[in-house]
């Protein structure tokens, strides 16, 4: 008989995560308090962007990059929304534009100085109002360039040329890496794929054993991972196969007993996945793979603070409730 090693190579057997020392961080943020499950940041290689908490009206901080250390309480915001933000995406075709979405019914397209944000922006370059209740969501499209979908509490998703209307407020959206496909959760903790062309729905998850919250492309892999809850309310990650009819996940493994929203981030060049949870002190790593067991616990980044919002650039942005990051 031929020996076979159960020992699995891995390049990333010992990855572990370190935080920033306080003159590498930004101090001072007033992160907003809303209790919506969105990530409040958002950032590029030039910018990042904060949802902030403000009286009256709606804000969000832009901050360069480099300019880390203390931020100014005084600091100027983008402030032209009359209602509180609860999205903000930066455009992938131009660091220097970004969306953001509020509950006053609207999404507004804002111009970002070169030389970031002087003096309060008020002034929006393109403000959509085809909405009736407060827009939730907001995400740019990956191939098409100034295509951006929204979806609010009027169960509709709007996008250049699509008008949908769902039985169910959405939880989460994702389009695969083309933009032919987009996965959403809604309030029915189902998996759908749908065609963002015409709106039709191609696939629903039938699983009984898994409530989905959040779901991502996993396009390099062309799989779905989404994080959700068990029956026993246990949090989950499960795979699925987006070219099958999404009866039976690929892969599904009880993380723990916590009450949290689960994040996924994926890094396609490192096939890392990092599950983070909102009001969790710790990071998980993962690394994802087309063979079985699809899935390898890698290590797991712990903190004493609890997070707020998470954004990629990759995983190097940590919004905890301390006011910085």
């Amino acid at each position: 008989m031929s020996w076979r090693s159960s020992f699995r190579c891995s390049k990333f057997r010992h990855v572990l995560g370190k935080p920033a020392t306080r003159e590498h961080s930004y101090d001072g943020v007033p992160i907003t308090r809303s209790v919506h499950d969105n990530h409040y940041c958002s950032a590029n290689p030039c910018f990042i962007a904060v949802v902030t908490e403000c009286a009256g009206g709606g804000s969000f901080l832009v901050l360069p990059i480099h300019h880390t250390g203390r931020v100014d309480p005084q600091h100027p915001r983008v402030c032209g929304h009359r209602a509180r933000v609860l999205d903000v995406k930066w455009n992938p075709f131009d660091d220097h534009c970004v969306a953001s979405c509020s509950e006053d019914c609207t999404v507004k397209i804002w111009d970002i100085p070169v030389c970031g944000v002087q003096q309060n922006l008020t002034k929006a370059r393109k403000t959509l109002m085809g909405h009736s209740r407060r827009v939730a969501l907001i995400e740019w499209h990956p191939t098409a360039e100034n295509l951006l979908l929204s979806s609010a509490y009027d169960y509709k998703v709007k996008d250049i040329g699509l008008n949908l209307h769902f039985f169910a407020l959405l939880l989460s959206v994702s389009f695969n890496t083309d933009g032919s496909r987009l996965a959403v959760t809604s309030k029915d903790r189902r998996v759908r794929v749908l065609d963002p062309r015409t709106g039709k729905i191609l696939q629903v998850s039938s699983s009984k054993s898994h409530r989905a919250n959040k779901v991502l492309y996993i396009g390099a892999l062309k799989m779905l991972l989404s994080t959700g809850s068990s029956p026993w309310n246990h949090r989950q990650i499960v795979l699925w196969d987006p070219q099958d009819d999404l009866s039976e996940p690929l892969y599904e493994e009880d993380l723990d007993g916590s009450a949290g929203v689960l994040f996924p981030f994926y890094d396609p060049d490192t096939h890392m996945l990092y599950l983070a949870g909102k009001g969790d002190g710790n990071i998980r790593y993962y690394e994802l793979s087309s063979e079985k067991p699809y899935i390898s616990f890698l290590m797991e980044y712990r903190s004493l603070l609890p997070q707020k919002g998470l954004e990629p650039t990759f995983a190097k942005v940590l919004w905890s409730k301390n006011y910085g990051t």
